[in-house]
């Protein structure tokens, strides 16, 4: 079922004339929400492709027919129009133009209805922000009280779940961000529902403090492709915001929210590569971001309205390579507590999720992850080995990268890498296993885990000094020996290069 779903999302759906559905907002806004095999899946259903489609719904008194090429091949239910959708506030403002549904059960509002980036002709093509209040069907400003309101009334009348708050660029940028947090403070405190923000990343990281404290349990900075030239067409402001502070933002979110509490939209079918996508989706990932990649929705009104989705063929296989990295980077749709990757309904990828992997390799991505990789060196080196006294801590901590094991919240083991010289030449060192996972294969698995990170960091020559013993273990990882045996801490080492 999910190569349906894939589908589905790369060529829209026909539907009866009495089935409507949204026509423009921010995100992948056009379409109307469908249950397929339990998954909640946004089908476009007013674009020029979607009318082509070979996928038409035929309409029941319960549940509808998909049918392909005129053949029923499932049963699926269209999402319901919210009976919040029929209240107002005491002001006579409908509660749709203040919040709408999203997917099955996600409640979701562009609080500031305006984006500078509109004013500067710099405004991503793919985004219907500013169409949505041209046409009135929504308010350009909605204030906490009224959130808070349409959020209670939505959780007790339509069973809504979780809420999703995102906003245009303010003027200057980042300024949206202390006006996010108070909407979802009223939210939080008016409904008791898990509240998503998404914004992009601030001058300040700081400001992202404020969001926290307002009790938001999860967020999205939404870098939306990592390939420069193709951002610089399609998104000009991310553009020059930069890869660098992008992940600045995700490190600094993740730290505030943990590890599956942070995403970011790829969009697949702007113009990059797959292999420059999956790249991007292995870096987020790494840092605990979960990767959300959807393909391209093109929205009628934008600059890309007569552009089309890229192919199922396209997606599947990006789906399955991404869908490996969320099993082996320990992340998960259904851990994620609010918002896009909890709802789904843009993307096939929960659909090719896999049940995580029972250990797990990534950068420390916490403090309480780097106490607790130095707490198994200190175990090795200093206790069982003898090797230094007291600490095997030294200068070259500081410019480390600790990569872990991590056995559901157990740390089982740890290397560490850092630059040398700044001439592309990185180093690790300090491979420490704890006892009871020795003979799990995890040393292995944490070298070859720092040959991939330093690669991705753009390493050409990645050295280490291996313990005389050990040598035959790296060799067999395809490492090469360079020079003669050396003392150490007294005891003979081998330097040694990776492939």
């Amino acid at each position: 079922m999910r190569e349906i779903i894939s589908d589905i999302l790369s060529l829209g759906i026909r539907v009866p004339t009495d089935i409507t559905g949204r026509k423009c907002g921010a995100g992948p806004a056009e379409g109307r929400a469908l249950v397929i095999d339990g998954f909640p899946v946004n089908a476009s259903i007013g674009s020029s492709y979607a009318a082509a489609s070979p996928y038409t719904l035929q309409t029941g008194s319960k549940d509808c027919i998909l049918c392909r090429d005129g053949h029923a091949i499932a049963s699926v239910s269209v999402v319901p129009e919210p009976a919040f959708y029929n209240q107002q506030t005491a002001e006579g403002i409908d509660y749709r133009r203040i919040a709408l549904l999203h997917g099955r059960d996600c409640l979701a509002s562009t609080v500031l209805q305006t984006c500078s980036h509109w004013r500067h002709a710099r405004q991503c093509i793919f985004c219907a922000t500013e169409l949505s209040l041209e046409s009135g069907m929504t308010l350009a400003r909605k204030t906490p009280r009224h959130l808070a309101e349409v959020a209670a009334a939505a959780k007790a009348l339509d069973r809504v779940s979780h809420v999703v708050l995102t906003a245009g660029t303010g003027e200057p940028p980042g300024n949206e961000i202390d006006y996010l947090a108070k909407c979802a403070a009223a939210v939080k405190q008016a409904s008791g529902l898990p509240v998503h923000v998404q914004f992009a990343p601030p001058p300040d990281l700081a400001w992202m403090d404020a969001l926290h404290h307002a009790g938001v349990d999860t967020v999205g900075i939404h870098i939306e492709s990592f390939d420069a030239a193709t951002l610089a067409r399609v998104a000009p402001a991310k553009a020059r915001i930069g890869l660098s502070r992008y992940k600045k933002a995700w490190q600094k979110a993740v730290a505030l929210f943990g590890p599956n509490q942070v995403s970011s939209f790829l969009i697949a079918g702007l113009g990059e590569s797959a292999a420059n996508l999956l790249q991007g989706s292995e870096l987020m990932a790494d840092l605990g971001v979960y990767p959300f990649v959807v393909p391209l929705r093109p929205i009628p009104g934008t600059r890309c309205a007569n552009a089309v989705p890229p192919a199922s063929a396209v997606m599947q296989p990006i789906y399955e390579a991404v869908a490996a990295m969320l099993q082996n980077k320990g992340l998960a749709s259904a851990r994620c507590k609010a918002g896009c990757v909890r709802c789904g309904a843009c993307s096939a990828l929960a659909a090719y999720e896999r049940p995580p992997a029972e250990i797990v390799y990534h950068r420390a991505r916490a403090p309480h992850e780097i106490e607790a990789a130095l707490a198994i060196r200190r175990e090795v080196f200093v206790a069982e080995q003898g090797m230094f006294s007291g600490t095997d801590i030294d200068e070259n901590d500081a410019l480390s990268i600790y990569i872990v094991a991590k056995a559901g919240e157990t740390v089982a083991g740890t290397v560490r890498v850092y630059p040398r010289n700044g001439n592309g030449h990185w180093v690790g060192g300090r491979l420490a296993v704890c006892q009871a996972y020795r003979n799990s294969n995890v040393g292995a698995e944490l070298v070859k885990e720092a040959v991939k990170h330093v690669r991705r960091q753009g390493c050409t020559l990645f050295t280490a000094h291996v313990q005389q013993q050990n040598v035959s273990f790296f060799e067999r990882l395809g490492w090469k020996t360079i020079g003669p045996v050396e003392e150490y801490m007294g005891r003979p080492h081998q330097l040694m290069r990776a492939k």
